[in-house]
């Protein structure tokens, strides 16, 4: 059971402490640059230092070529913005658009940068813009780059040439070679089941040669962003699933060559939570990828490419299956306790639904933490998040043991109409942000990070939900059960310290 932090001090909030993008005065523990969003982000690890490059995407009309810029930390909290770290090729190049990859160094010391390069003018077979694998060089300097078209390659025969990115190299020590894996699609098959993680190998890191694909489950129209790292006697494969589903997913072998296994709860977390790619920092394993905006800035709004930068640290259970959640350093900046008086607390309500709401309104930048138990045969139970003093209005944070889920739901829902019924009610929660979970036992812990409109939702220090909150932006919190029995046993809401 995970208890109040001993070091936590008492403060005095008020509303002229909230956090506001334009005007932080706590510090934010997400990151993204003032001028534009986080695309795909490729960490590198260098000496405790978390160098985390990403696509910088502007949402610019006319579009404008995608680079690579940088951000860097060594306590997971504090960022620096280090801008452009590799532009974008011209527009008459290969890679007026210069999209995911990888970097690593070498015997010698020398850095390789491995990327995609993409131009919306140079079409190939298919009639689409063909996708290909570049190569670019430094000596150290993580914002200089030389780079060597002519070791540019595409995709061979039996490969889609619009299709052919993401390069994750690294160094199989056993066998003494550079492997790179490849998002890439078949040319035959069904069209939304060609997609393979292919690989290339190399003794030089400059001369490329075809190699057996590491993953064809014909499956997914595409499998991005892959990645295969090493955590104890476990060989742990990533993608991202470029489908419907929009999930970074994860495989489990004992060896790098497969068989892949299928976790029991095989997301890294939702749907808003893409193109995760992780490094090694100090023996843990972090994982980076952005919560994606929605169009308009509103929670009916579609879900958009790029967003907002977050970390995520992975730990290996006892049967080899990845807990998730954010690393300790962010949730230990928050210092300062905010007094609610909501906990402990018994609710009852065998047959409907029964809720406690604090007379506090909750800071607009906190973390929540809140452990209760469940008794056996309890339908849902969970948290009301900037709710209205009846509970009746904001965003509800639900567990249902029976289904074995998490799901965020919200009300008011969209309108269909005028009539009392004409509602999205035919919708039970946010679909794309349902998480399986473990709610066989009976005693549990919710921790919440709440800054404008982002929120990750950690559940057991094993799964994880992010997503964006944008129409309620102020409220309560409540605790709630539904046909059942739900205890509150404590209940702690943090700020970080005020800065300046």
């Amino acid at each position: 059971m995970l208890k109040r932090l001993t070091t936590a001090k008492p403060c005095s909030y008020s509303a002229a402490q909230t956090f506001d993008r334009e005007g932080d005065v706590r510090g934010s523990v997400f990151f993204q640059p003032s001028d534009g969003w986080v695309g795909d982000v490729i960490p590198f690890e260098r000496d405790g230092e978390l160098n985390l490059f990403y696509l910088h995407e502007h949402r610019a009309h006319p579009k404008p070529g995608t680079s690579w810029s940088l951000a860097a930390t060594r306590d997971l909290v504090r960022f620096e913005d280090r801008g452009v770290a590799f532009p974008h090729g011209a527009d008459d190049e290969g890679d007026f658009n210069a999209y995911t990859g990888s970097v690593v160094r070498d015997a010698d010391g020398t850095y390789h940068l491995f990327y995609t390069g993409q131009n919306p003018r140079f079409t190939g077979a298919e009639g689409q813009p063909l996708q290909l694998v570049m190569h670019a060089t430094g000596d150290g300097d993580l914002t200089s780059w030389t780079r060597h078209p002519q070791h540019t390659f595409g995709a061979p025969d039996g490969y889609e040439s619009a299709d052919w990115r993401d390069p994750f190299v690294f160094r199989d020590e056993e066998r003494g070679v550079w492997r790179m894996l490849i998002t890439a699609r078949h040319t035959e098959g069904p069209e939304r089941r060609r997609g393979v993680i292919a690989a290339c190998e190399s003794d030089d890191l400059v001369t490329w040669k075809p190699a057996e694909p590491v993953w064809d489950p014909r499956r997914y129209v595409a499998h991005e962003c892959p990645e295969v790292f090493a955590l104890g006697e476990w060989w742990y494969l990533v993608y991202s699933e470029f489908s419907e589903s929009f999930a970074t997913r994860y495989r489990m072998a004992r060896s790098p060559e497969g068989p892949w296994q299928v976790p029991e709860r095989d997301t890294v977390d939702g749907r808003a939570f893409y193109a995760a790619k992780s490094a090694e920092l100090g023996g843990r394993r972090i994982f980076c990828g952005w919560i994606a905006s929605r169009e308009g800035g509103t929670d009916d709004g579609a879900w958009e490419w790029a967003g907002t930068l977050a970390l995520l640290e992975a730990r290996q259970n006892a049967d080899g299956t990845l807990a998730f959640a954010p690393p300790t350093e962010i949730l230990d900046s928050f210092t300062q306790d905010v007094v609610m008086d909501l906990a402990p607390v018994a609710l009852s309500a065998p047959d409907g639904f029964e809720c406690v709401v604090s007379e506090a309104v909750l800071p607009d930048q906190c973390l929540v933490r809140a452990e209760f138990t469940v008794e056996p045969g309890a339908v849902e139970c969970g948290l009301l998040l900037r709710t209205a003093q009846d509970g009746d209005q904001g965003y509800v944070l639900r567990l249902e043991p029976r289904r074995g889920r998490m799901v965020l739901d919200r009300w008011p829902r969209r309108r269909t109409g005028d009539a009392q019924w004409q509602i999205s009610g035919d919708v039970p929660h946010v679909i794309e942000l349902e998480r399986p979970v473990d709610l066989s036992g009976r005693t549990h812990t919710l921790e919440v990070i709440l800054e404008g409109d982002l929120a990750v939702v950690t559940l057991d220090r094993q799964t994880v939900l992010s997503t964006r909150l944008y129409d309620v932006r102020h409220g309560r919190i409540g605790f709630f059960v539904g046909d059942g029995q739900a205890e509150l046993l404590d209940l702690a809401v943090r700020v970080r310290e005020v800065s300046g």
